[in-house]
């Protein structure tokens, strides 16, 4: 890999380990700082990821259409800004929910940019027989932070308090932006108009790209109900503290890292369909066990079923990102990212207010339970479908073999 690539991933690393701070730090200034309830919860959960709903396909077109290196700095540094208020706005007694509110929307704005031309941007630092590695390296670099980034923000949170940590992400914004500057890459923006909607007729035309981008949308609203579920029974109902709850949340990257590191070399042997396929069966039973998480003993299910389950899930994760990047012509990568970022962040937040909303009149392991329920559910068409299982990126351009061509018939 070259210095450009590396470059990239050591940015993307300070960036990933500060957004996970952040994760811990923000539902706990809310939980712990302002006595914050499941529908506040819920509401700043979909905060965090309305930018995706709001600009997800817009951020397309502008990807498309502008360099990406200076859209990915100008996205960190409209991150850190936003997010050095909280601790600002902390020190004089002044911080409340609405400022949580708005820092978390303009947060999230900042990364539906930055996601949308993060993913776009790859391919023009690696060829496309290195795009699984690359994809494997970033993964790699996320589970490290996922590993390390909650430990350490819940430590943060009890050391510093909950505002005061999210400085450590602000910090990392900006040693990001400073990193990706530096970065040295032929990018070949279109500079013309471009169509907003040709992104989406391009995903719902592609058989695959449509099935990953309507199961992802089920799945992310899904994860809108575990940001409220878990800091509400891990540190509400179960009396874990903040540092132990960081500590549980790490758990996972321990999966993810692995799943990383052996992601590349499980779809060098089986390919892009059979490891989303394997991967998607593997999760099925998983998310059942999280969902006995309880006193005692029961408590471990958490941290070892998430281990498990990030495991396998990052080897989707690697097959059908660097799948959709290979396939895609240079033209439309941004608005196609984009539109599969729109699909699936943006049901994020409305899965975030109904989990709210549920929280209010189930409890909170009833809650747990249809989260883990309604995983399942998102991951059952990867594994139905038998267009996923005959997938293959071959040599002519990335078209897909006549299995996928033929459709998602099951």
């Amino acid at each position: 890999m070259t210095s450009a690539f590396r470059r990239y991933v050591t940015a993307d690393g300070f960036s990933q380990f500060g957004t996970h701070v952040t994760r811990v730090a923000l539902p706990l200034v809310a939980l712990l700082v302002l006595d914050a309830g499941p529908l506040e919860l819920g509401l700043l959960g979909a905060a965090e990821m309305v930018g995706f709903l709001l600009f997800g396909l817009p951020a397309g077109v502008w990807v498309d259409r502008l360099r990406r290196k200076p859209i990915l700095v100008t996205a960190d540094v409209l991150r850190a800004v936003s997010l050095v208020s909280v601790p600002i706005a902390a020190l004089f007694d002044a911080l409340t929910l609405a400022q949580l509110y708005a820092v978390a929307v303009i947060v999230s704005i900042g990364t539906a940019f930055f996601d949308v031309a993060h993913l776009s941007f790859l391919p023009s630092i690696v060829t496309k027989e290195q795009l699984p590695k690359g994809m494997g390296t970033l993964e790699s670099v996320r589970s490290l932070a996922v590993l390390f980034g909650p430990g350490f923000g819940g430590w943060l949170v009890q050391v510093l308090t909950a505002p005061i940590a999210i400085v450590a992400d602000a910090v990392s914004y900006l040693i990001s932006a400073i990193l990706l500057a530096t970065v040295k890459a032929e990018e070949t923006p279109s500079g013309g108009r471009v169509s907003l909607m040709e992104g989406l007729r391009y995903v719902f035309g592609h058989p695959i790209l449509r099935l990953i981008g309507l199961a992802g949308a089920v799945n992310m609203f899904v994860s809108g109900i575990w940001v409220i579920v878990r800091p509400l029974y891990l540190v509400g109902e179960l009396g874990v503290g903040a540092a132990g709850y960081g500590l549980m949340i790490s758990g996972a990257g321990v999966g993810g890292l692995l799943g990383a590191l052996l992601a590349p070399r499980v779809i060098a042997r089986f390919g892009h369909g059979l490891t989303m396929c394997g991967a998607a069966v593997l999760m099925l039973p998983l998310f059942v066990l999280v969902a006995f998480t309880g006193p005692g003993w029961r408590l471990g299910l958490y941290p070892i079923g998430m281990g498990f389950i990030f495991l396998v899930a990052v080897m989707l994760d690697v097959a059908q990102g660097s799948y959709r990047q290979a396939i895609c012509p240079e033209a439309l990568r941004g608005r196609m990212n984009a539109s599969l970022r729109f699909l699936m962040w943006g049901s994020l937040p409305l899965g975030g207010v109904v989990g709210g909303l549920l929280g209010e009149v189930v409890t909170v392991h009833q809650l747990l339970w249809i989260s883990c329920l309604g995983s399942v559910a998102a991951h059952l068409p990867f594994v139905l479908v038998r267009a996923v299982r005959k997938l293959t990126v071959t040599g002519d351009g990335g078209r897909v073999d006549s299995g996928a061509e033929e459709g998602s018939r099951a």
